[in-house]
């Protein structure tokens, strides 16, 4: 046996280790300019929330002497008083309600349209694809006065369901883009053999199309809800009594109200803008992770 047929049998045997010259390289470090401008732009986003979330612990008099200082002392009354209001929870509740309902009626109506139109042939199909990504370029602000119409014609003016049903049609187009790609990806294979073991259309879009499409899902589900408890527009045209506000349009009534005292309005805005964040924060990765799905497929 030659010592080359020797070297080749042992390099293929498994637990070998490979030559120090094979070895992967340890990782380089980026350019110093990159990492500067990185945490340049995260000071810039994050700055404004922390001098939110603190200026709620100070006083309006620590704030007028000094802005960019720490709470010294730190008080805790301003946050406390507004979440021992009423007010607070009931515009809470009506944001809950409506982002729940939104992001409900985005996910399961935006999934069914996404599967037609990636699973079947049909005429039209591609000006139907066409149509929703054209709706990614048609903001609502454009329409809110037509918008308003209608609402007001179907008679849900102030009320939660002339906010829902709107920002669930506002949220099919994204929807649609990002679902699309992960359900053309799932293999025919899967579909002929669920046919084969007479599973309906319907059961294999929920026993099988669901569960392997559930990373888009979700990311489709969590920028709806974030979307929705921050739309402050669509609330600000339909909504006219305070029994129905949601928080955005109640941190712009408090403000009205508290205009000589910023450290309540702070603690206030800080705490309207706190479950979308941490909601955020929470499955960030899932976003990532789902968007970078949809680019694959």
């Amino acid at each position: 046996m030659s010592a080359t047929t020797t070297r080749l049998r042992m390099s293929r045997r498994p637990g070998t280790r490979a030559p120090a010259g094979r070895r992967d390289a340890p990782q380089k470090w980026g350019s110093p300019v990159t990492y500067f401008v990185a945490l340049l732009f995260v000071g810039v986003c994050v700055a404004p929330v922390l001098f939110i979330v603190l200026g709620g612990f100070r006083t309006n008099s620590q704030i007028t002497t000094d802005p960019a200082a720490l709470p010294d002392p730190w008080v805790g009354g301003n946050y406390l008083g507004i979440l021992e209001s009423s007010v607070f929870w009931g515009q809470f509740a009506n944001s809950l309600i409506v982002a729940l309902a939104s992001t409900a009626g985005i996910v399961a109506l935006g999934l069914m349209v996404s599967f037609v139109i990636a699973r079947y042939d049909f005429r039209l199909k591609g000006a139907m694809y066409s149509l929703f990504a054209a709706g990614l370029m048609f903001p609502m602000v454009i329409a809110i006065t037509p918008l308003y119409l209608v609402i007001k014609d179907l008679g849900l003016v102030d009320n939660l369901l002339g906010v829902i049903v709107p920002q669930i049609a506002f949220g099919l187009p994204t929807t649609v883009i990002i679902l699309v790609p992960f359900l053309r990806a799932i293999p025919n294979e899967i579909e002929e053999a669920a046919a084969i073991d007479g599973m309906s259309r319907i059961g294999f879009f929920f026993r099988m199309v669901v569960p392997l499409s559930l990373p888009g899902v979700v990311t489709v589900g969590i920028l709806g809800f974030v979307g929705s408890w921050n739309n402050y527009l669509l609330p600000l045209y339909v909504l006219n009594s305070q029994a129905n506000f949601t928080l955005p349009l109640g941190v712009q009534v408090f403000s009205s109200q508290y205009s000589t005292d910023t450290a309540k309005v702070l603690a206030f805005t800080s705490l309207a803008m706190l479950p979308a964040l941490v909601f955020f924060s929470v499955f960030e990765k899932r976003i990532v992770g789902g968007l970078t799905g949809a680019v694959k497929g």
